[in-house]
This record gives C-alpha cells, structure tokens and sequence, in this order.
C-alpha cells in the first residue's frame, strides 16, 4: 500500500503555515517530560495514544528521529504491496479511506480522534512511530502484531537530526553544532533521548514478535535486508520483487521524489543518506565522549552488537 503522498503534503504545508505564527520557544510543548512538536501532536492525542488497540495483522515500524524511517517505511510498503498484490482500483480505494479519515504519517501525530477513525482503515495496517516502547499502547505488546526497529548508529543520527532540527520551521533550530551536541547528548530534543530510546528496545530485543534491523545494514546489502523483513512479516515475494523494490526505494529515487511525496519537507527531509557523515562533524572531545555515553549505555548488549558500533563509529 503506498503513502498517501498528497495527505502528507497537505499536512505538512499546514504545519509549515502554523509555525509561522508561533514563537520560537513555544514550537514544542512538553509530555511526561519528553519535547514534541506543537504543529504535529499534542498532549491530549498522546494520552488517547494509551487506549490504541492494535490488531493482530498490524505492521508496526518504529525508529528514533532520523534513523530512516522515512526509507524504511516506504520499503516496508512495497514488500507488503507487491504481497498483497493489490489491483489499481484497490490502491486506489486504499488511498482515498485514508484521505476520508484525515489519517497522519506518523501515530503520535494529529488529533485524539484519530485513534477512533483509524479502526475503520482496511487490514493491514502500516503504523510508523518514533516512540520509545514505554511510551506506547500496552495493546502493541500483549497481542500478536509484529514490530520492526529500525537503529542508526548515534553519530550519523546526531549529525542528521542537527541539520532536520535547524531546517524544520515546527523544531526549535540551534545557532551552533556545539550547542546542538550537548542538547543531543542530553537527551533534550524532540522524541527524548536516543540513548533511552534504544536502551528500552534492546530490554525487548529477545521478543519473538520484534525484530531490529540497522540502517547501516540496509545500506550494505538492502535486497538482503528487505528479504529478512519480508519473512518476518510473512510477505511472499519473487526474487525479481526484490531488486526492482531497492531500485525504487533507492535514497536517491526517494530524493528526487521527495517534492512530490512530502512537499516542502522533501528537501530537508531528504539530504545526504549516507553512513559517516559524522567524521565531517565529530571533534576528537566530541567523539570520545559518544564512545563512552554508548558504552555506558549499551555496551555489550545484543543491540549494539548488531549496530556494530566499532565498525560504523571509529575515529
């Protein structure tokens, strides 16, 4: 099932307008002391959150802020589409359900009332978040839907997020990397903390039901990447679904399709799309101290074995 591409436009140029008028203190508003962006969520939405009742088909994706989501979500899409086989006229029916119900490209985004509309969206259900597990429904974790996390190695993630922070009128924008280094290692940013983030997941990792995949090991090989997500899911595809799928969903065919798949956020969304980027940003004081917040963190943990932190993070 493809993005209802002129959906995530709409939102988007909406958001853009909205912040517009907004002071830039006041672009994130805080919940249980984690910042999110005004113009996408609120408080009330992320408290309705807590009844989502998840169905047992339901492809849930879920990465941190600039780990590749956006990639991520457009593969897991196609796998399921060319599974499914969906005919024109049923995409199409697909698309318009979702316009009809005003749904969100991402499930803490949009209003409370989402969650009531978006038990009338035809199986199976694409959900994409950036939420940390304790912050999801329980229903996500006590039913039989499968959950894939997508995890960045936190160098090229800190660089990424920096520039999508400075870039997006709705998140608040730093007037130095410096500055920017030490709110990331703080976990004071939008989403919280990244190191958080994947120390909850990896208390998770042993769960039949989730599986983790890292971007890097997607870049390396991503036919056979997608090839482990499709038999985790249970997607029946050809051996020619594959390359044509990578070929499609490619950084840059995505890149140059952005305008029309996101709108204004094409160009920010969308920048590099490569693996270390960091050693353009990184001072050696700098480094060493993300070696030591990750070791701290995640050091010898299944988690950052499958990151391969030393291969993707040396100096």
């Amino acid at each position: 099932m493809t993005t209802n591409r002129e959906r995530v436009a709409e939102i988007m140029e909406k958001a853009f307008s909205e912040c517009e008028k907004i002071a830039p203190e006041d672009l994130q508003f805080s919940y249980k002391g984690i910042f999110y962006p005004i113009t996408l969520s609120s408080p009330e939405t992320l408290e309705a959150l807590k009844s989502f009742e998840a169905r047992s088909d339901d492809v849930i994706l879920i990465g941190y802020p600039k780990t590749g989501t956006n990639w991520l979500d457009e593969i897991v899409r196609e796998l399921e589409s060319s599974d499914a086989k969906y005919t024109e006229e049923e995409m199409k029916e697909r698309i318009n359900v979702e316009k009809e119900l005003q749904m969100f490209p991402r499930l803490e985004f949009g209003d409370p009332g989402k969650f009531e509309r978006m038990k009338k969206l035809p199986s199976r259900r694409i959900i994409v978040t950036h939420l940390a597990p304790h912050f999801l429904p329980q229903s996500f974790f006590q039913g039989k839907a499968k959950i894939l996390v997508l995890a960045r190695n936190p160098k090229d993630t800190a660089v990424s997020y920096y520039h999508f922070n400075n870039n997006l009128p709705m998140l608040p924008s730093f007037s130095s990397w410096d500055e920017y280094f030490a709110a990331f290692m703080n976990g004071r940013l939008g989403w919280g903390s990244y190191f958080d983030h994947l120390v909850e997941w990896n208390k998770r990792i042993d769960n039949e039901r989730i599986m983790m995949i890292s971007y890097e090991e997607l870049k390396e090989n991503q036919v056979e990447g997608m090839k482990k997500i499709a038999s985790f899911f249970g997607f029946s595809l050809t051996e020619e679904d594959f390359p044509r799928i990578a070929k499609k969903t490619s950084f840059q065919a995505m890149k140059e399709k952005s305008k029309e798949t996101h709108g204004k956020l094409g160009n920010i969304l969308f920048r590099k799309g490569v693996v270390g980027n960091w050693r353009d940003y990184f001072s050696k004081a700098q480094n060493e101290e993300m070696d030591r917040k990750f070791h701290d963190c995640l050091s010898g943990t299944k988690l950052a074995a499958r990151m391969k932190y030393d291969v993707y993070c040396k100096a």
